[in-house]
């Protein structure tokens, strides 16, 4: 009994994940499961009703299906997140087609030409409480995908073969999301929090006596072995300041490209093993400006606060 017992939980556990396998969502065992399932009750928290769930009530619990459609061009990313969701509003399930993978270019998706990705199978009042939530996170994730994606290709395309990275600029409770969705298009995340590397910006400095050299010192004793140190910097004195200090990374913030790639060329040749990260002001418009062999990382708030959403509906079939 307690084999046909466990036979029974590992099934419904395989129904509950809808299939969706590493082939079409390689990244997907990057997000812990209690993790996950606990930022998808807060999105939903913030959605269902307070009370009484009035629309629910009209449509009642029959079994029915609704299928998910992509209907704009972008790269498809966040199957986790809205498999999740439909997970957290139990008694569901989402079949995806097998052309539904991650980090693939949907370029022929429009309002006319909709795509069909999936299957979600449910109490019809499940599906519709879980299906704004699973298609917000749906539509943001690919759009930071897409917009990533989009920077590394012109990269590529032009030889560079540094870094692209989003920052922290993220949105406040939504970051796993958009940090995900940068790797799916190709990009590197950066720090996804504070306690990720460390990073003395402008205001650590001048708060602590304008010292970089100290900061940096300071910052090392507590850190060890086992975190970088980043410093930002205004000016090549600073960055040569930070690496004889022991910094990791060096980020040359807010400089106009000629100047950055004369002064990165300059401390590569005294420090070739620290990085050098190029930031502030730049765009996928202005990106290629900055390309250059001594240059490791260039990373752009806009693939976090720029995107453009793409456009999903989840339909009942009818």
């Amino acid at each position: 009994t307690m084999s046909s017992n466990n036979n029974d939980s590992s099934a419904k556990k395989r129904q509950r994940i809808g299939l969706l396998t590493n082939d079409q969502a390689p990244l997907a065992p990057l997000l812990p499961p209690p993790q996950l399932d606990a930022i998808v009750k807060q999105f939903l928290q913030d959605d269902i009703p307070s009370h009484f769930d009035v629309g629910g009530y009209v449509v009642g619990n029959e079994v029915q299906q609704a299928e998910l459609l992509m209907k704009s061009p972008g790269v498809l990313a966040g199957l986790p997140f809205f498999q999740a969701v439909f997970d957290a509003c139990g008694e569901c399930s989402v079949q995806w087609e097998n052309s539904a993978v991650e980090g693939h270019s949907f370029d022929d998706a429009s309002g006319s030409n909709k795509i069909k990705l999936g299957t979600v199978t449910g109490p019809v009042s499940h599906l519709l409480r879980g299906e704004r939530t699973a298609l917000n996170s749906m539509s943001r994730c690919s759009g930071v995908a897409t917009l990533s994606n989009e920077c590394v290709r012109i990269a590529r395309t032009a030889g560079w073969q540094g870094e692209v990275a989003g920052t922290r600029k993220t949105t406040p409770g939504f970051r796993l999301v958009e940090k995900y969705g940068l790797l799916v298009g190709g990009a590197s995340t950066h720090r996804l929090d504070l306690s990720q590397m460390v990073m003395l910006k402008d205001n650590h400095i001048w708060a602590c006596g304008g010292s970089i050299e100290s900061a940096v010192k300071k910052a090392r004793r507590a850190s060890g072995f086992s975190q970088k140190i980043e410093v930002e910097c205004q000016s090549l004195e600073e960055a040569l300041t930070a690496a004889e200090a022991g910094a990791d990374v060096v980020m040359l913030d807010n400089f106009q490209p000629e100047r950055l790639k004369k002064d990165a060329a300059e401390f590569k040749s005294k420090f070739p093993h620290v990085t050098v990260e190029a930031s502030g002001g730049i765009t996928m418009s202005t990106m290629a400006d900055y390309f250059s062999p001594h240059v490791d990382v260039i990373s752009q708030g806009k693939l976090t606060q720029g995107y453009d959403c793409i456009d999903f509906s989840l339909k009942i079939i009818h």
